[in-house]
């Protein structure tokens, strides 16, 4: 709890009016929050915690914190289609904070989070609060919903399909670079292009709504490109060959890139992207072409889908597993020493 404020203070100060228009949220005065399921749609529920430190810098603007926090919760709920409807949120604060330092933290998180709920028409359910004594750690649940068996998922992969992705990738990884004081090559433009998309992750909400009619699976790139691609080709047991020429980059990127070669399996890998990964029938590149133009937003074949690889054999062998993923560059495979980001205790 933050030094000063009790939890009912605390709420009704900074929380309670980002509920004011989810009416099921009852003021946040009740312990439950009532959800109004609509007839032939699914619930469709995603829980993300971050951790200072480990998720975050220690010293990250409240702003962006809460940018991260509902961006890749969001991000879920666009990776299957979904339409957001509110979001429960739990926040573990530092015992160690001042009464100064936890009110100017709570009203920029609070401000941060009624600027999210406008952008992207979503609001705050209910939740909890509590002291720690270890770093700030913040968990939430977005609730969205999908027409009933309309919902993207990873397992629709089929051969003979391409494979999409938005935007541009490899930024945030790159920014992660920046942050950590590498890049010290790039303008001072081009380092504070791939920062921001490090700190505020853009939820592709609008596409995912698009693509429940015309992708056969997706999934939202935050452990990296070629490890969530990854994850449609387990679901879908089929594989996939990727063109690294192909991947689009920002001129950020590009530039870190065209610097440093190695910084390419960077790119491919590092993840927070947050943009989709799909895969749809050959027939309907134009209806992709379409929706990109519609959403005013890049959507790049790099790929396809392949038959699923060989069965390991049985028998001990000094030969690797087949790869699920192949990224090629020039007709040559790439080898990267991870597939993306892994999550360990």
């Amino acid at each position: 709890m933050a030094p000063g404020l009790g939890e009912f203070e605390l709420i009704a100060r900074f929380f309670a009016p980002l509920a004011a228009r989810c009416p099921g949220a009852l003021g946040l005065l009740d312990d439950a929050a009532l959800i109004d399921e609509r007839p032939g749609w699914s619930l469709v529920a995603t829980t993300d915690t971050i951790v200072a430190g480990v998720h975050f810098p220690s010293e990250a603007a409240p702003e962006d914190v809460v940018a991260r926090l509902l961006g890749v919760n969001l991000s879920d709920l666009a990776a299957m289609g979904a339409e957001p409807a509110a979001y429960l949120l739990a926040l573990a604060l530092p015992q160690g904070w001042t009464e100064g330092e936890a009110e100017a933290w709570l009203k920029g998180f609070a401000r941060g989070l009624g600027e999210g709920q406008r952008q992207h028409g979503v609001a705050l359910a209910g939740g909890d609060t509590v002291a720690t004594p270890g770093p700030l750690t913040l968990t939430l649940t977005a609730l969205g919903q999908v027409e009933a068996g309309q919902a993207l998922l990873r397992a629709g992969a089929r051969p003979g399909e391409r494979v999409y992705v938005s935007g541009s990738i490899g930024d945030a990884a790159l920014g992660l670079r920046v942050l950590q004081g590498g890049l010290g090559g790039l303008g001072e433009a081009e380092r504070g292009v791939l920062l921001d998309r490090y700190r505020r992750p853009r939820p592709r909400l609008a596409l995912g709504r698009r693509l429940r009619r015309l992708a056969t699976a997706a999934a939202d790139v935050s452990d990296g490109l070629v490890a969530d691609l990854g994850h449609i080709c387990e679901a879908s047991n089929v594989s996939a060959r990727v063109d690294a020429d192909r991947v689009p980059l920002s001129r950020a990127a590009a530039a870190a890139i065209a610097g440093d070669e190695t910084l390419l399996a960077l790119a491919l890998t590092g993840g927070d992207d947050y943009e989709l990964v799909f895969t749809a029938d050959a027939s309907r590149h134009g209806e992709v072409e379409e929706l990109a133009r519609d959403l005013d937003l890049p959507l790049t074949a790099i790929g396809e889908i392949l038959p699923p690889p060989p069965e390991p054999s049985p028998e001990p062998s000094p030969e690797p597993r087949p790869e699920r993923v192949l990224v090629e560059r020039g007709g040559r495979p790439l080898a990267f020493a991870t597939a993306g980001w892994q999550h360990r205790r």
